[in-house]
């Protein structure tokens, strides 16, 4: 059975993957760029992530290597992590009461080398935001670093006002799209 190796340094994903009994042997954050292409849709976006940090990170002919990337997209528009305060003010503006797009892209290199890739969409619509709740939220500094300027497995929950699709997917990793990845790769899942 092939080892797993997870490019990815967030606690979230490791946290997601030992829920289905997986453990990586080892994490390795891959350097890419991560600025979107002109005229990049979210979904293409993601899928173009996953599978760059997949192949940027060295394997072991043992090893299997998981990446993935999770965007929050207004239309067509891309969140990315706030610059700062202010853009997370923004970021939260946009979001309030309307639905969003949660795309996250999920990329399995198995020993054969073969990047199997998959993208998720879940859709979510947040309350409308009252300047005394985005100063709530800004304060608690939550928002910082996440695509999208939230957490939804946080304070940010109380926003939601609905959500279609896959919950562990606007966490950060879809569960159970990266089973069926991490099953069509050897890796057992426990």
């Amino acid at each position: 059975m092939p080892a797993l190796v997870l490019a990815s340094s967030s606690p979230r994903r490791r946290e997601l993957l030992a829920r289905i009994g997986v453990e990586p042997i080892r994490i390795a954050s891959p350097d890419i760029d991560e600025t979107p292409l002109k005229a990049e849709l979210p979904r293409d976006y993601v899928a173009r992530l996953a599978k760059g940090k997949a192949l940027a990170v060295e394997r072991a002919p043992n090893e299997a290597v998981l990446a993935g990337d999770t965007t929050v997209a207004v239309g067509r528009r891309i969140l990315e992590k706030p610059a700062d305060e202010a853009d997370l003010r923004r970021m939260l503006g946009l979001l309030s009461g309307r639905r969003h797009h949660v795309y996250s892209g999920i990329c399995v290199v198995g020993t054969d080398g073969r990047a199997r890739v998959r993208v998720v969409d879940t859709v979510v619509a947040f309350k409308v935001l009252t300047a005394a709740d985005i100063d709530w939220y800004v304060a608690s500094g939550e928002g910082m670093g996440k695509a999208g300027g939230y957490a939804i497995q946080g304070r940010a929950e109380t926003f939601v006002r609905f959500l279609s699709g896959s919950h562990s997917n606007v966490v950060g990793l879809p569960i159970y799209e990266t089973g069926v990845l991490l099953t069509s790769a050897g890796i057992t899942l426990g």
